[in-house]
């Protein structure tokens, strides 16, 4: 993945995650469980370490939505998937432009 989504995932991308299936890294889990705790309350997410490198990301997400304890986790969950469609964006072999369909296109005529 590109550098600005290290914060989520900066491991390489599988087989099994190009077909859709998302595998986060563990550390994910307790790190948007203390996230979700400082977005709701108010924290400084830079203040804690183990969220720090998320807190440009949390706030982009703060200003866009109106954060509450009981939309949060989901919030989040649908913020992670975001950033996964666009780690697989830039999985492809072809890039995403008219240069990169005609390619594509060229490519398909050969097989």
């Amino acid at each position: 993945p590109h550098p600005e989504y290290h914060h989520i995932k900066k491991e390489n991308i599988g087989l099994i995650e190009v077909m859709g299936l998302a595998v986060l890294p563990a550390r994910l889990k307790t790190e948007m469980e203390v996230l979700k705790d400082a977005m709701v309350n108010g924290n400084d997410i830079e203040a804690d370490e183990r969220i720090a490198k998320h807190k440009e990301w949390a706030e982009r997400i703060i200003a866009e939505n109106e954060i509450t304890e009981e939309n949060c986790a989901e919030i989040l969950r649908q913020e992670i998937g975001k950033v996964f469609t666009a780690i697989l964006e830039q999985c492809g072999v072809f890039e995403r432009s008219e240069k990169g369909k005609e390619q594509f296109i060229r490519f398909a005529a050969t097989v």
